[in-house]
């Protein structure tokens, strides 16, 4: 007798940018897969509308279920596409979450974050033999360096809904992932405000404000705001080092510039001009004096955030 259960562990997401907002891409599994981990799933968000009636009697009344969409929550490993000039697999991703990509043959594939004309993607959602398809997808991300850890992207994506039926999981090509390699002192260099740093951990928030709209003629998933921050964990040093209190009580801004591999075709650079630093806070690491300072990734200077692959 076949099994008819379904494991929580197959799973194939696929993603491809939309050329007109909202219509199937039509991904595959050998073009378009995409290799996650840390997954949460909400396959029908959205909004309850009550009715409220008076009547002679108690009791639950139901709701109408409105403004329905999907929304797909999971972290991706960083790593180059092994190829100078050519896109990661992931940089699909990073498009739906208002990054613009500019290749240039040969040397290096950049991210820059836009202000306006955000693309949008379709993603199918298939667990283990049912079909997700989410549309007019947009997004927000994270990034994360943390010593001895693999260094990863944490998306969350809103699409509207689309079909959902039984599919069977796709054949899929994970050739694009290559392998990421852990944060250290070996692979991975930062610098803030000109000081080479000593960090523990950097994070940084796209913070998207993504907004999924029911209007009468229009629905759409919309990037409406963004309000980029981070946080990193530095060693304390002497003020004649680095004041970071001067810094914070003056509002400097300066550049934040961190590179993590050394091999060609698996680096990733992350830059950004104007960072301004937030009120430090004091704490230890095995009994070593740190600060953790909250990052504003402001966009008065001319690159907001670039993420660049060589």
């Amino acid at each position: 007798m076949p099994e008819d259960f379904r494991r929580f562990k197959k799973l194939a997401a696929l993603l491809k940018m939309e050329t007109v907002e909202g219509t199937d891409a039509t991904p595959t599994g050998l073009a378009n897969f995409i290799q996650l981990s840390d997954v949460t799933f909400t396959p029908m968000a959205g909004d309850e509308e009550a009715r409220n009636l008076m009547q002679p009697k108690l009791g639950h009344q139901g709701v109408y279920l409105t403004g329905n969409y999907i929304q797909a929550q999971f972290s991706v490993e960083m790593a180059g596409s092994g190829v100078l000039g050519t896109p990661p697999a992931w940089g699909p991703l990073l498009r739906s979450c208002g990054f613009a990509e500019t290749i240039t043959v040969a040397t290096d594939v950049q991210y820059d974050l836009v202000h306006d004309n955000f693309e949008s993607s379709t993603l199918y959602w298939n667990e283990d033999k049912v079909r997700h398809i989410a549309l007019g997808v947009r997004g927000t991300a994270t990034l994360s360096f943390i010593p001895k850890k693999i260094p990863r992207f944490q998306f969350t994506l809103k699409g509207l809904e689309g079909t959902i039926t039984d599919t069977a999981l796709p054949t899929v090509d994970r050739s694009m992932w290559i392998d990421a390699v852990p944060v250290s002192k070996a692979v991975t260099t930062m610098s803030l405000h000109g000081w080479p740093a000593v960090s523990e951990s950097l994070n940084l928030d796209l913070a998207n404000q993504v907004v999924p709209r029911h209007l009468i003629g229009k629905e759409n998933v919309a990037i409406t705001d963004r309000q980029a921050t981070g946080t990193t964990v530095v060693e304390a040093k002497t003020l004649a080092t680095i004041n970071w209190f001067a810094i914070a009580k003056a509002h400097t801004k300066g550049p934040l510039a961190l590179t993590h591999g050394n091999v060609v075709g698996n680096r990733v650079g992350v830059t950004a001009d104007a960072i301004q630093i937030g009120r430090p806070a004091s704490g230890q690491t095995d009994n070593i004096r740190n600060y953790s300072l909250p990052l504003m990734v402001t966009s008065l200077g001319s690159n907001e955030l670039k993420i660049t692959v060589t």
